[in-house]
Formats: C-alpha cells, structure tokens, sequence
C-alpha cells in the first residue's frame, strides 16, 4: 500500500505566545507543569505517524489524550503550531487559501459525533449540500446523492427531515454526507459515541461493510478500546498528548509497550478483536485428493491425528477423510474421493473469534479457514478458539 497521510513531529499549543510552552516541551516538562507555569494548553506534543491508502487507522484515548485535538488537525481545523503533515506528499501547511479551500472540499471530508445535520433540509438536501458548495449542478448532484444514501442504509428516506430519523439513521446522513464528496480521506471524530450501544455496533458493522467496498483512508477517533480494535487495521494510544503506541490490535494486546497500555486493555474482550486469521495454523497435515487412501492414512499416521483436510492440487478444499473411514474403505477397496466426509465447519479470514465460540464447541474436526476458490489458508482447533478468550 502507498502511503496516504504522513505526520511528522506536530504539536499543538493553545495560547497567545506557544514559545516557552515549546521550549519546556523539549525538555521534558509535563503538560501540566506546562499549563501551571505558562498557562498553555498543549493539546498535541510531537506526534508522528503514517496512514496507508485504503487503512482504517483508529487514534483511541480517554478524554483529554489529545486525539480530537489531533484530528482537527488534520485538515486545520486547528493550526498546527510545529511540525508537518503531509497528505500525497504535498505539505498541506504550505497550502495557499484557495488550495485548503479545495483540500477540504474535495479531498477530505469530517464526520462529526453530533452529527451537524441542518435541520430545515431533507436528508437527500443534506447529503447534497458540500456539492451544492461547490457549485456542482443540480442534477449531478442529486444523483450522487441518492446513490450514496443507498450505499449507507437509507434508500427510501430521502425526503424524510432530520428530526424523523432516530440517531443512528442521523449518523448514517451524516456520513453520507462525508461520502458524497467522493474524499479520499475521511476524518470520524467520535462519530458513534453519541449513539445507544446496539445502533453504535449496527453502525460499526456497517461503517466495515462500507469499507470494504469503496475503500477510503479513515482516521477514527475514538475513546473505546472494543470499538478501537474492532475496525481498526492499526491503532494508536494517546495519552497526555503524546502517542504511547502504534500498532495493530493483536500487536498492542500481546505486546503492550507500558503499564498505561497494558492497563487500558487488560479488559478488553479478546473474542471480539481477535479474528480467525489471528489464531489458525497452517496444517502440517494434508492428503491429495489424488493421492490415495494409504497416503492419507500414512498421513494421519505420521502426524498423530485421526483426521486430515483433503485438497486438490491448488489447496482447493475437498472434503475430511478419517481414519477410521480410511482404513474401512482401504478394505472394501473404495477410493478416497468415495469417502469424503464435509460434516465440517468453516469460516473466513476476518470471521470474530466470538463468533466461531459454538462452532468450535460443536465442531468433531478442526475449523477450516477458506480463502478466495475455496482455498485451504488454515485450521483452527477448539482449544485454539477457547485459549483465546484467556
């Protein structure tokens, strides 16, 4: 992936003069000591790091951390006071007006927590109203208009008015007012953490589904490490204005980098951040489904196990033979493709490990993990699904 954004040493200093609170920084003073000796606010101090194209990367933080400071940042909102951020290469702090003003109106697009919806326009007026902005035509943008409310969930409600939608409904305009714009860039500022607990999961599972097929770079501010993990590629923790750690979810959980990060997620439920691709194992033991039955026996045999996934020559998966099976037709002088069995579970690459936990109770073999063609990726064993949740 190329990268997309790319932020290097930037603070943020609220106040008249930011020179001594920049100076103290550099020496190591706290942001408290800062404000009670300057009366300063740092809000970002020094951070770095790099958004891939197409990336959900998630700045998670408790209030105060600096991750809304940050965001705002990101397309000045609030005027960096060092540092440079870079998006495509370009250094947006040297922009002119006439290019921030473009910046924003075609390249980024804002989603913010409490939605910002005008209450006088109809959903489809409000999805339209960054193109009327920028002065695109009535009929093209109406048109785009209505096939981003589609994409988001709210195909029939185009004429509906904000104060006839629930909240989550209001969410879903207002990120597909975002989308609209066609940015490459799309900056979600809490923009769940008003909503009741199902329609914020309803809205997560959509915001994925999104992505997975129009494919934007996202920056997710968020201050929940469940949500952070969840549809994050990678996350950063922020605390008192600096970033702790960068990493992706199954990194900071089995590596956390400080006492701060191994506290913040010490209760984090496993099973919902963790997915298939994170647990299986590339089985040891394969048969060709034109190898033969004492192949697949001597397989099962050398291996210690009394079953094995049967493949075809490109890892397409076939089916389960047993021993037991195996040996019985090895008799009767049946073939293997005769005593296939497919009473077997399988599951995708991105499937929850919470949603595999009945599966793997139930499941007398290994769970396949299939890719692309049906492709053989993995397997997971039931005490692989179970240890998870430790």
């Amino acid at each position: 992936m190329s990268e997309k954004v790319k932020v290097k040493n930037l603070s943020k200093v609220f106040g008249g003069n930011p020179k001594p609170a920049l100076r103290l920084l550099a020496e190591g003073v706290s942001k408290d000591e800062i404000l009670e000796k300057t009366g300063l606010t740092v809000g970002v101090n020094n951070v770095s790091f790099s958004v891939d194209e197409a990336e959900t990367f998630v700045i998670m933080g408790l209030s105060g951390s600096g991750k809304s400071t940050l965001i705002r940042c990101l397309n000045l909102l609030n005027k960096p006071t060092q540092g440079e951020i870079y998006v495509d290469g370009e250094n947006i702090l040297e922009y002119s007006k006439d290019q921030l003003r473009q910046f924003r109106q075609q390249k980024v697009a804002m989603v913010f927590q409490h939605f910002g919806l005008l209450t006088h326009r109809t959903v489809l007026n409000n999805v339209e109203y960054g193109l009327e902005v920028r002065g695109v035509s009535k009929n093209e943008r109406l048109e785009a208009a209505k096939k981003v409310i589609e994409t988001v969930g709210l195909k029939g409600w185009e004429m509906k008015y904000p104060n006839e939608l629930s909240g989550g409904m209001q969410q879903r305009v207002g990120l597909a007012r975002a989308l609209a714009n066609d940015p490459d860039i799309l900056l979600m500022d809490e923009p769940f953490s008003a909503l009741d607990p199902l329609i914020r999961r309803e809205m997560q599972l959509e915001l994925l589904e999104i992505q997975s097929r129009l494919k934007k770079t996202i920056i997710f501010i968020t201050h929940d490490v469940n949500e952070a993990f969840k549809i994050g590629d990678r996350v950063a923790v922020m605390k008192d204005a600096v970033i702790e750690q960068i990493g992706t979810p199954e990194e900071i959980l089995e590596n956390p980098k400080s006492e701060y990060i191994r506290n913040f997620v010490q209760d984090i439920d496993r099973s919902k951040v963790l997915q298939a691709e994170n647990v299986m194992v590339r089985p040891t033991a394969l048969a060709s489904v034109n190898a033969g039955l004492k192949v697949a026996i001597n397989e099962m045999r050398d291996n210690g196990i009394s079953s094995v996934y049967v493949v075809d020559r490109d890892r397409r998966l076939q089916g389960i033979v047993t021993i037991d099976d195996a040996i019985k037709a090895l008799k009767e002088k049946q073939s293997l493709k005769d005593i296939l069995r497919q009473d077997y579970f399988t599951t995708e690459p991105e499937t929850y490990i919470q949603d595999l936990i009945a599966k793997a109770t139930d499941s007398k073999y290994p769970i396949a993990v299939i890719g692309e063609e049906n492709r053989l990726l993995g397997i997971i064993v039931r005490t692989t699904v179970l240890s998870a949740l430790v």
